[in-house]
């Protein structure tokens, strides 16, 4: 049969129409002898009907047919009889009265449930290794047509703009620099490897070099990085660069984009500009250079009220040059033992040495090292603070970035944790979009004793910081900007070095990096800026992550069709696994197993 409609498609203006339907069997129901049938195909679901009455034969066939069985049907179209009118869905008012079926492929019993309810409920290892059918259920088919209109939605934006799309090689050379990279041993240059891209940063660079202007690319990008719910080792990135653009001109050029992003899938104006925060004010304030603001807590300062504490750990923190921070989590007082003992293991895996706090119950503090505190200590924290019966604060006292670090870890665990207990209500469709701004150029490897790249090696400095890199290189504010929503990173991106001399002196003085590996690397580069590269800038969005948050998830995994498990692997075709010793013997390489 060759289809007419499709099962979302009937309505009481095709009453009495000859029809052709194909899909899936969605469930099978017997009343009495007469069968009916829910068809559904990628659109919805039509109501089918078998009579007995009408036609024994295709009665009985229809009684022995099996759920996610593949079916043509043809029929008329007929009223439902009165009461049985489905107002929740398109065809509710109609069925089709069958008068011909054709099995076209028998389904085995699925191994889990293929409506959202029961399928979230189920492992997701055994989702995974059924992907096929997972993909099947309502919410996974919403989650891909989101994608494809958000990544349409963007050509047509970039498209508009007078942008064009340029693929970049997949297959690129080792930069050791960035992220673990997955290698590619070349079997006609034995010994020899290809590196799988990373970004496509030093080809849309050299593309602004070659006059194009205005490129992007929805590009496929490669990371050998530990998996979580926000990382796979293959993922999609909007990649952008620009010439003759400043930052301004970024931040209006892309919030357009994600206005019309938002408009096109979700029908939401978002209000622009967006609000900006400084890396340190981010820090400072939130403990996180990508924070959500959807919800108040904010670090607070007690430095100063500390400085001649009587409690030693606070005061000598102050003295070494370090300072006392802290956050009220209001309404949690009575976490339990093990939510504290959770807190504390989160706060010394950030390298604290415990997990200093004070509780207010019953109009008393309660606190092992309250006894230590100044009436003037504890009037400096409720005033600035609020504190008020039933809160709990938690100190840091470290390190400025450390004691950040910690209470901006532990805001975000106390904030679940009110989540839990009904005291705050974070909507995922609370869209709060800010960009990040004035990050350092460079920050210091200890370990190494070295300078490395905050962002990547191409960001430029900002301009009146440049003296700086001679003298006092952790001074030295990047032109980098990081854009972010709800706490997740969407995307971030730089203006970019375009002068030979100040790029080679990045690399070579502040970076260290040997003048030998810098030729290796990016001589081709540094040569293309000899011949009149245009000031150029550019970002990269994570499509995955944006499309997340359209789709109301915290996973990306829920948005990408195929995707790798948190050990990188597809459960689905069973990958990786071992090859042969003769395509290893191509490749002119041998595996070492680990001991």
């Amino acid at each position: 049969m060759k289809r007419s409609h499709h099962c979302a498609q009937l309505t009481k203006s095709d009453l009495g129409a000859t029809v052709a339907l194909l899909g899936w069997v969605d469930s099978i129901r017997d009343h009495g002898g007469i069968i009916f049938i829910d068809l559904r195909d990628r659109k919805g679901l039509t109501q089918v009907k078998f009579d007995p009455k009408d036609n024994a034969t295709l009665g009985t066939a229809a009684a022995h047919l099996k759920p996610e069985s593949v079916i043509a049907i043809g029929g008329k179209v007929v009223p439902r009889p009165a009461g049985t009118v489905n107002a929740t869905l398109p065809t509710g008012e109609v069925e089709v009265a069958a008068e011909a079926l054709e099995v076209l492929n028998v389904s085995e019993t699925p191994p889990f449930p293929l409506d959202d309810v029961g399928g979230d409920k189920v492992n997701e290892d055994l989702r995974l290794t059924y992907r096929y059918l997972d993909l099947r259920r309502p919410k996974m088919r919403k989650n891909l047509q989101v994608r494809h209109r958000a990544a349409k939605s963007v050509r047509d934006y970039f498209d508009a703009q007078e942008f064009i799309e340029v693929e970049t090689p997949a297959l690129f050379k080792s930069t050791p620099e960035g992220a673990r990279e997955y290698l590619v041993p070349s079997r006609i240059h034995a010994g020899q490897f290809y590196a799988l891209s990373q970004s496509p940063q030093q080809f849309k660079q050299i593309l602004m070099v070659a006059g194009v202007e205005k490129y992007f690319q929805i590009a496929r990008c490669f990371r050998d990085e530990d998996l979580r719910s926000d990382r796979q080792m293959e993922f999609t990135q909007i990649d952008v660069e620009v010439s003759f653009i400043d930052r301004e001109g970024i931040y209006s050029l892309f919030e357009g984009m994600l206005k019309k992003v938002w408009l096109d899938v979700l029908g939401t104006e978002l209000k622009t500009p967006f609000p900006r925060l400084t890396f340190h004010d981010a820090m400072n304030r939130y403990g996180v250079d990508k924070p959500d603001v959807r919800f108040a807590m904010e670090l607070a300062d007690f430095s100063e009220a500390f400085r001649a504490s009587a409690f030693k750990v606070f005061s000598s923190t102050v003295a070494s040059g370090g300072v006392i921070k802290a956050i009220n989590a209001k309404g949690l007082a009575d976490l339990t033992q093990g939510e504290t003992k959770t807190l504390e293991e989160i706060a010394k895996s950030l390298g604290a040495k415990g997990l200093a706090f004070i509780k207010v119950e019953g109009g008393e503090w309660k606190s092992p090292i309250v006894k230590f505190f100044s009436d003037a200590e504890k009037a400096a924290l409720t005033t600035q603070l609020g504190i008020a019966d039933g809160d709990i604060v938690f100190f840091a006292a470290a390190p400025w970035e450390k004691a950040c670090a910690i209470l901006g870890r532990l805001r975000l665990e106390a904030a679940a944790l009110q989540q839990k207990r009904s005291l705050l209500t974070l909507r995922a469709d609370d869209w709060q979009f800010l960009w990040v701004v004035d990050f350092p150029l460079m920050t210091h490897d200890e370990a190494e004793n070295r300078y490395v790249a905050t962002h990547h090696p191409f960001t430029s400095p900002v301009i009146e910081d440049i003296p700086l890199l001679d003298t006092d290189p952790k001074k030295v504010r990047g032109q980098h900007y990081d854009i972010v929503l709800n706490g997740m990173e969407l995307g971030g991106g730089s203006i970019r070095i375009h002068q030979p001399a100040l790029q080679k002196k990045v690399f070579e003085d502040v970076l260290k990096i040997p003048a030998d590996v810098v030729e290796s690397r990016f001589g081709y580069m540094l040569k293309a800026f000899t011949f009149g590269a245009p000031p150029h800038g550019g970002i990269a969005f994570g499509l995955d992550r944006m499309v997340a948050l359209l789709c109301g998830t915290t996973s990306i995994r829920d948005v990408i069709a195929f995707p790798k498990t948190q050990k990188g692997q597809d459960l689905m075709a069973q990958s990786p696994t071992p090859v042969t010793a003769k395509q290893l013997k191509e490749l002119h390489i041998q595996t070492v197993m680990p001991e």
